[in-house]
């Protein structure tokens, strides 16, 4: 027998295919278990010994469902979560690919491999906003040579779900493609109805994370789903959806687990899979069928139980020690049979990737001159067109639409006077076509931003001082993409974006944080409502979300499935 690299000895092994707790010693050898049990023969001369009396032997966490591109990247968010004992996160590609394209997109995967955890990757079938071209880039050939990778175990949500309630061709081949590879096909059914959900099913998801009551929650399971509780900054909805299983007991075996891309402050504050522990076990879960939920059942999920999601010979060692089942941190982090962090801080070193490198799209293909058009950031109408169609925001993210009778100037609506009502312009990257709205609620005395970093990643304009808008668009150009705040004709606050538009490329999570926190507080100062700017301004631009959206096909009427005032050519 050849002596083990690491070796855990004395703790309470978490056996979450049995569900019981066994006072047993763990053996790592190279990147596996090899041993599991109350015997110390593969000690060797230099193995190193954990000990583990009075803690817990726990798998490492799975994040089932991550979006790594909220003002952090994927490298910043794995140095931060691997720390607090997630070793596995299933990551989506949404912008990578949007910008990158497959090629890049493939190279930048390759470049990964280095990266601390498992990291795992959905695959985008449609974008979550219809543009012009969107199906040629988002084409069956170049997706499925991305499913064929190992890396990516399916494919990523459709937020733009009645495409499969009403059998789009490419969506269900491709999906099938996933199928056949025993792939998962991840879904996103908000405001989907019992019947129609039959139709999701039967198309080919695998499982759901939009349900925001027990009652739909059970809907889902019912139907075949593996259903994944949410608890996030956006959408903190553990205390409902938890009934589910503490008053209506139901089997816990296909529920999962996720914090769907939390704003970084929430996961600075908060933490990742172990605040969902935390909250599951506050809440009346046991401790054991929580981590079962956190581990087993998205391994089992995934198609991946024979690799990850617990602690037994020939799986990877990914293995925590927790000091007890109230906090969930872990004091010592294995993953991949190396210890990497030991009281929350990271010691595996971090791979530096040139961001640059993988990109297919130039950021910016419009001159700085035409940024300085103001009727760019104008609303144009005519009295005779009757009242202004005004998005008027309810929540964070959902509008509803508002008939208003406003001054007009020179044929366009004039705000001047009015600190309620905000310009929105999205303005096309490259300089072909912008769309125009009114937003209410919003903001009162923001006078400029501009922001790619929305569901298009084209250069969003909100405000109500033209000038001031125009200004912060071209700092926006200058810096590659990002968020910039003007007023009084000076930059207030700047955020660089380079990479997509969306992240920063720092691998160091607190520089996300800094961000977000300082363009939360700017808002807010100018009148923003609401607690998270961040999915504020990501769903503005997409195509799926009732009320009215600001989209590349210009102002658009969810519920109406109605462009209100089409985009025009610049």
């Amino acid at each position: 027998m050849r002596p083990a690299d690491l070796y855990i000895k004395g703790g309470t092994v978490i056996n979450v295919y049995s569900g019981e707790f066994l006072r047993m010693n763990v053996a790592i050898y190279k990147n596996r278990i090899a041993y599991v049990g109350e015997g110390e023969q593969s000690i060797g001369e230099n193995t190193r010994i954990l000990n583990a009396e009075g803690k817990y032997v726990s798998p490492g966490y799975i994040e089932p469902h991550a979006h790594p591109w909220v003002i952090y990247n994927p490298i910043s968010l794995m140095s931060k979560v691997v720390p607090l004992g997630t070793t596995t996160v299933v990551h989506d590609n949404l912008f990578f690919y949007l910008r990158m394209g497959p090629e890049g997109f493939g190279r930048m995967l390759d470049d990964l491999t280095d990266l601390i955890g498992n990291n795992l990757w959905l695959v985008r079938l449609v974008s979550q906003a219809e543009y012009p071209g969107e199906r040629d880039w988002y084409n069956e050939t170049d997706i499925r040579r991305l499913l064929d990778r190992k890396d990516v175990v399916g494919t990523a949500e459709v937020t733009r779900w009645p495409l499969l309630y009403k059998g789009d061709p490419m969506i269900l081949d491709t999906i099938d493609y996933a199928k056949s590879l025993g792939k998962i096909s991840d879904g996103h059914t908000a405001g989907c109805s019992y019947e129609k959900l039959n139709s999701i099913v039967d198309a080919g998801i695998s499982a759901c994370h939009e349900a925001i009551t027990a009652n739909e929650a059970l809907d889902r399971l019912r139907l075949g789903m593996w259903t994944t509780l949410r608890n996030s900054s956006l959408r903190p909805d553990f205390p409902e959806i938890i009934k589910m299983i503490t008053k209506q007991k139901v089997s816990t075996h296909r529920v999962l687990m996720t914090t769907d891309g939390p704003h970084p402050a929430f996961i600075e504050d908060e933490g990742c899979v172990d605040v969902l522990l935390r909250k599951a076990v506050e809440m009346g879960v046991s401790p054991m069928q929580a981590i079962q939920m956190a581990t087993i059942n998205a391994a089992v999920y995934l198609g991946m139980d024979e690799q990850i999601g617990g602690i037994s010979p020939s799986r990877l060692a990914d293995v925590l020690i927790l000091p007890d089942l109230v906090s969930f941190r872990p004091e010592t982090v294995i993953a991949g049979g190396e210890v990497v962090a030991e009281g929350g801080k990271l010691s595996a070193a971090l791979p530096q990737l040139d961001w640059h490198r993988y990109m297919e799209k130039n950021p910016f293909g419009i001159k700085k001159e035409r940024l300085q058009d103001l009727n760019l950031y104008r609303y144009p109408h005519y009295t005779a067109d009757g009242p202004v169609p005004v998005a008027s925001f309810r929540s964070t993210v959902i509008t509803r639409k508002k008939e208003m009778d406003l001054p007009i100037r020179s044929g366009c609506v004039d705000l001047s006077k009015d600190s309620g009502l905000m310009y929105a312009s999205l303005i096309e990257r490259g300089g072909q076509w912008v769309s125009h709205a009114i937003l209410e609620n919003f903001a009162t005395t923001l006078e400029g931003m501009a922001s790619t970093y929305n569901t298009t990643t084209q250069l969003l304009t909100i405000g109500n001082h033209p000038e001031a808008m125009s200004k912060a668009a071209m700092r926006v150009l200058e810096l590659g993409g990002g968020i910039v705040l003007v007023e009084g004709g000076e930059v207030v606050l700047e955020i660089p974006l380079p990479l997509t538009g969306m992240m920063t490329t720092s691998s160091d999570f607190g520089k996300a944080v800094e961000y977000q926190n300082a363009l939360l507080s700017a808002v807010q100062d100018r009148g923003y409502p609401f607690h998270d700017i961040l999915y504020t301004l990501l769903f503005l631009t997409c195509d799926f979300l009732p009320g009215l959206r600001l989209v590349p096909l210009g102002l658009y009427d969810v519920r109406a499935d109605e462009v209100l005032k089409p985009a025009r050519t610049m």
